[in-house]
């Protein structure tokens, strides 16, 4: 079953460790050098517990195993109603509806918020995230090309987008 919750300074080294596996390993993220807990630390500090940029994190047995974010789509003021939203399970744990559960949970809140529309940037291809994103209710709205280098190749990203509202 999984337990989902505001996350805490506590979870940082989890948050690390599970974002780290997709900088190391794929092209999801376009970060290409791994964070440490200190640099969870700091990236915590943008979320709060019930406003337009919250971080949710996914329990199994008292165990981090994912998390779902809503952070600023960019930092000029006339974009403050749109978030990027964004999902990441432990390795091994997709596959299992633990992600839908999670980023269903997210989408609720920020539902309760004034977040107008939610974007999902997702680098191609990831079929799964891409089926996710629908589920839930996203429509893509474009794809840039070749936007993001990263092992030694250029990658696409497609974006989605749900309206809140």
């Amino acid at each position: 079953m999984l337990n989902i919750r505001n996350a805490v300074q506590e979870d940082a080294d989890a948050l690390a460790t599970i974002y780290n596996h997709f900088v190391e390993h794929t092209h999801i993220t376009f970060d290409i050098s791994p964070v440490d807990r200190n640099n969870r630390l700091e990236w915590m500090n943008q979320f709060d517990t019930d406003g337009r940029h919250q971080l949710l994190v996914g329990e199994v047995d008292g165990h981090v195993v994912g998390y779902a974010c809503s952070s600023r789509l960019r930092t000029k003021a006339a974009y403050d109603l749109s978030v990027e939203t964004t999902i990441y399970l432990q390795s091994g744990r997709q596959g299992h509806g633990l992600g839908e559960q999670l980023y269903r949970e997210l989408l609720a809140r920020l539902s309760a918020t004034d977040v107008h529309r939610c974007y999902g940037v997702i680098a191609l291809p990831n079929d799964a995230s891409v089926h996710l994103h629908q589920k839930l209710g996203f429509s893509s709205v474009g794809q840039l090309t070749e936007v993001g280098y990263k092992f030694g190749r250029y990658w696409d990203t497609l974006w989605m987008e749900k309206s809140l509202s």
